[in-house]
């Protein structure tokens, strides 16, 4: 006769529960989140819209750019009196600033073909090995002993740079030669950086001009601001001048308000300040910006603001104009009638800054020429902007570098060898959703392996808890 099972089996009572247990613990629960300590943190939106056009005629190029921002952050770097000191508010970090001292801003990338893949890859090629604000960037100690970065250039972070000025693209301590990097820089091997900021630069009209190559250099000249902190007396140099503007300072609330007036004062500017009087009676929430502006000089100035850069009804509008040509070929690109270029526009918003920002795909730019963008010519010395936009989607770029891009890890790296396009394989939101991905690939990665682990217990637990029935099936047939 078949032996009677007595009950079910201790593996299917405990094994096969904890192992579904485990599956969903380790399922779809707390991968996703910011973590300030690892500089990360996910924008509500991972894509928004852009609007651009462009125009020329004999002598200067137009650039419009119309963006949506729920408000306009034009404070930027603070200086608040606190308790008897002077502290400092609006410093770059993860995600938005809490009070909203981080400036809007947008940021143009302009080449000629001096740098190839930038026309394929866009802003990808300059995001190398341990850059600023990454979960592993490179320490300030070690990069301000390096004799290039360090010594020579002064800085203490890894920012933009061209994959050509490293020898290896997995260390981005490996800086070519000081006689190869001046050889590229005149070859052209370099990209053009258009950088406006509503705070430290849209007042005054400016914009400030910068260029990469083994580092995300400025122009030669001066740029549209300077600091406004002694180090020494641990307090403001400057401060409003009363007799041109009412008043020594700001006030916090005011700063903190979310609304801007464009014809009231909130900046610190050559022409509106005057020396920091410390014997004043300064009262608790008084606020000073610890940046001044001021009028750029020489090839930093190449660029400036047309009209006025102004938020309203929900929208930035910005228009930037510089001469075709500078006069400056080792900082500029040279532009000119029937010729074609290659650009990627990066918007910052909603008090955010550094590498939390949105960018584009590359396009083409043609100059009488077709090509995604044409800017239309025009006589006279403004564009009428008659034509209709040119519509751009941006995406959350995530912490995806150029050394991982053409890596094993990388599924497309064979894409990138052969040279085709980026956005010929990934749309915006798929790059948006990558680049959120591979913020958190160790985490996703570990929960991978516990759900696997997690599916071979509950496998293992199913089969034993079946073989008592096998067993007594089989008995039962040879009785």
């Amino acid at each position: 006769m078949a032996r009677q099972d007595k009950g079910a089996s201790p593996w299917l009572v405990l094994g096969l529960p904890v192992a579904l247990g485990l599956a969903w613990v380790t399922q779809g629960s707390g991968v996703i989140e910011d973590d300030p300590e690892r500089n990360i943190s996910i924008p509500d939106e991972l894509t928004m819209p852009l609007q651009v056009q462009a125009a020329y005629n004999d002598e200067q190029i137009f650039f419009r750019y119309r963006w949506p921002a729920e408000q306009a952050h034009v404070y930027h770097d603070m200086l608040r009196y606190t308790e008897g000191e002077w502290v400092r508010h609006g410093s770059s970090r993860p995600g938005p600033d809490p009070d909203g001292t981080y400036e809007d801003r947008v940021a143009m990338l302009v080449d000629d073909g001096g740098v190839p893949d930038f026309g394929r890859y866009g802003g990808y090629i300059t995001v190398g090995d341990q850059m600023r604000f990454f979960s592993d960037s490179a320490s300030p100690a070690e990069v301000s002993e390096h004799p290039h970065l360090g010594k020579q250039l002064g800085q203490s972070d890894v920012r933009k740079y061209l994959p050509a000025t490293r020898t290896d693209q997995n260390d981005w301590r490996s800086v070519a030669d000081a006689d190869v990097l001046a050889a590229q820089r005149e070859a052209g091997y370099f990209l053009d950086l258009w950088h406006w900021r509503a705070g430290r630069s849209n007042p005054i009209g400016a914009s400030d001009d910068q260029w990469v190559g083994e580092f995300r250099n400025s122009d030669a000249g001066t740029g549209p601001y300077t600091t406004n902190w002694d180090g020494d007396t641990n307090q403001p140099r400057w401060m409003l001048d009363p007799e041109k503007t009412g008043q020594r300072a700001l006030r916090w609330e005011d700063v903190t308000s979310g609304e801007v007036d464009f014809d009231s004062i909130y900046y610190l500017s050559e022409d509106n300040r005057t020396d920091f009087d410390p014997d004043h009676d300064w009262q608790e929430g008084d606020v000073i910006p610890r940046r001044l502006l001021r009028q750029p000089e020489g090839s930093r100035g190449s660029i400036a603001v047309h009209g006025q850069g102004r938020w309203e009804d929900g929208h930035w509008d910005v228009t930037l104009v510089r001469d075709l040509d500078t006069g400056n070929p080792l900082d500029d690109k040279i532009l000119a009638e029937q010729g074609i270029y290659d650009i990627g526009i990066a918007v910052y918003r909603n008090a955010t800054g550094s590498r939390w920002h949105y960018v584009s795909h590359p396009y083409s730019l043609g100059l009488g020429r077709e090509a995604d963008l044409q800017a239309v010519s025009f006589s006279g010395s403004s564009p009428e902007w008659s034509e209709e936009w040119f519509d751009m989607t941006l995406f959350y770029p995530g912490q995806v570098d150029w050394p991982l891009l053409i890596s094993r890890a990388h599924a497309g790296a064979e894409d990138i060898a052969e040279g085709t396009p980026v956005h010929a394989r990934h749309s915006e939101k798929q790059l948006a959703l990558y680049g959120v991905e591979m913020e958190f690939n160790d985490a996703i990665t570990w929960r991978w392996w516990m759900t696997l682990l997690a599916g071979l217990i509950a496998m293992l637990g199913v089969t034993l808890a079946l073989l008592p029935g096998f067993r007594s099936t089989r008995e039962g047939d040879r009785s």
